[in-house]
């Protein structure tokens, strides 16, 4: 059988970081994998997943999720990078893998930038055989940083960015900073 191993945290945290990590400790095998991401996520260019510090991999951009098992033919293990972005049918999707003997590395934010549980994350940690949940460090306190908070008051729920429109931000902090956002 195969597995679902989740990585989730807060933007900043070292979700892609931790993916791509355990990606190339694959490349020293005689394993085959594929890695995807969302097409919505034009960030680190068309084919590649790429961390903050930019370190990155290949991967294939997709729109729908149904595209990873007719792409994964002779895959034993799959890398998904910002799984929030999908449907809820990746969940289907992961277990459909897992179950064919693949292995599912899958990263995500867990909660979006109001703190409340995004998009399919919750439900692909509760079938996952393992959650490993990353942290950021906290621009206000330096205590371990669990929320992205949006600095802009846009309040799309899917909104790409980078350190100019959010920042990480332990509970103390993101708490005080959204009881002003509200005032």
């Amino acid at each position: 059988m195969g597995s679902i191993e989740v990585i989730c945290g807060s933007m900043f945290s070292g979700k892609t970081e931790e993916l791509i990590k355990r990606i190339e400790k694959i490349n020293n095998t005689n394993l085959n994998y594929k890695v995807f991401k969302p097409e919505i996520d034009k960030r680190s260019g068309e084919s590649k997943i790429k961390t903050h510090n930019n370190k990155s991999i290949d991967a294939i951009n997709i729109k729908n999720v149904s595209e990873i098992i007719n792409q994964s033919n002779h895959c034993d293990v799959i890398g998904i990078d910002e799984a929030q972005f999908f449907t809820e049918d990746i969940v289907d999707v992961c277990n459909t893998l897992a179950n064919k003997g693949i292995r599912v590395i899958i990263a995500g934010l867990d909660m979006d930038y109001l703190g409340k549980p995004f998009g399919p994350m919750p439900k692909l940690m509760a079938i996952a055989e393992d959650v490993i949940k990353v942290h950021a460090v906290c621009t206000e306190t330096g205590k371990p940083a669990n929320y992205s908070f949006r600095k802009s008051n846009k309040n799309d729920t899917v909104m790409l960015g980078e350190k100019n429109e959010y920042e990480p931000l332990s509970r103390e902090a993101f708490v005080s900073k959204m009881k002003k956002k509200k005032n």
